[in-house]
C-alpha cells in the first residue's frame, strides 16, 4: 500500500482524488486547513517535518484566490504564499521522503504547462502593484512551470519524478471569484463545458499509479507539452528557486534573506 500525501486533499480535484485514491486501497494523507496553514512558511516546514518519513507521492493541489490582495502575517501575498512558496517548500523538505519510495512521483495539479498567458512580475513578486486575481493567478501558474524545472535540476541523478499537469477546463467553483457578469458567464460555460472534479480526478490518479519515466514531465489534460518552451527556462527556474530559498530563510532563519 503506498503513502500519496496531498495538500489541498480536503476538497476540490484534490479532495476527488483523495477519495478515488482511497477506494483504491491507498493510504492518502489529505492535507487541509485544519491541518496547516499552507498560507504560512512556518506551518508548512512544521508539516513537513510531521508527516511520515516515506512517501510515495506528494500532490500540490492547495490554492486559494482572492479578487483582492490579501496579504500573510508573514508578509507574503496569499495567492502567492500558498501557490507557489507552499508548493517550493513542501517539495523539497519531502525529497528525503521521496526518495524512499520504490517509485516516487510529486503531482504538480497547477502548471499551465504551456498555455501562454501571465508572466512572473520579477520585480514585485507580492503585487503590491497591479494586483488582480488574475495576475496573481497567472503568475502562480508561470511560477510552478518553473518549480518543476527547477526540481528535476537540483537533483539530476534522483529517482523522483515530477509531473506537473493542468486538466485545462474543471467545473471547481472557481468562478465564485470573479464580479458579475463574468461570474455567471464562467459559471455558467463551466457547468456546460467544465469537467467535474470526479472525472477530472481520473487521469492524476493514473499518473501517480504509473508516472512517466522522464525526471519533468508536463501535461495538459492528457498532451504532453515541450520542455523546450520558454516557460520552462532553465535560467529563470534557477532564480526563482535562489529567491523563494531566500523568502523561506527570511522567516524560518530570521536575519537572512528576504523580500
Amino acid at each position: 500500500m503506498r503513502t500519496v500525501a496531498i495538500a489541498g486533499g480536503t476538497r476540490g480535484i484534490g479532495g476527488a482524488l483523495a477519495d478515488r485514491l482511497r477506494s483504491a486501497g491507498e493510504r492518502v494523507i489529505a492535507i487541509g486547513s485544519a491541518d496547516a496553514d499552507l498560507t504560512s512558511v512556518r506551518q508548512s516546514a512544521d508539516l513537513a517535518a510531521r508527516l511520515p518519513d516515506r512517501i510515495d507521492a506528494l500532490v500540490l493541489a492547495a490554492g486559494r484566490f482572492s479578487r483582492r490582495r490579501v496579504v500573510t502575517a508573514e508578509g507574503f501575498e496569499q495567492t502567492f504564499a500558498i501557490g507557489v512558496l507552499s508548493r517550493y517548500l513542501l517539495a523539497e523538505r519531502l525529497r528525503p521522503a521521496l526518495e524512499r519510495a520504490e517509485t516516487p512521483v510529486i503531482l504538480n495539479l497547477c502548471g499551465t504547462g504551456g498555455i501562454p498567458a501571465g508572466r512572473i512580475h520579477w520585480d514585485d513578486l507580492q503585487l503590491t502593484r497591479g494586483y488582480s486575481l488574475f495576475e496573481a493567478t497567472m503568475q502562480g501558474s508561470r511560477a510552478n512551470d518553473l518549480l518543476g524545472v527547477g526540481f528535476a535540476a537540483g537533483d539530476p541523478g534522483s529517482r523522483i519524478r515530477y509531473v506537473l499537469y493542468n486538466p485545462l477546463f474543471v467545473d471547481s467553483g472557481m468562478h465564485r471569484q470573479f464580479d458579475q457578469p463574468v461570474r455567471a458567464l464562467v459559471g455558467a460555460a463551466a457547468a456546460v463545458l467544465g469537467s467535474s472534479v470526479q472525472a477530472a480526478s481520473k487521469r492524476p490518479a493514473e499518473l501517480l499509479a504509473d508516472p512517466p519515466a522522464e525526471p519533468l514531465t508536463a501535461l495538459r489534460r492528457g498532451k504532453r507539452v515541450s520542455l523546450s518552451r520558454p516557460e520552462f527556462d532553465g535560467a529563470a527556474a534557477t532564480r526563482l528557486y535562489g529567491v523563494l530559498g531566500d523568502l523561506v530563510a527570511g522567516v524560518l532563519e530570521p536575519g537572512r534573506g528576504g523580500r
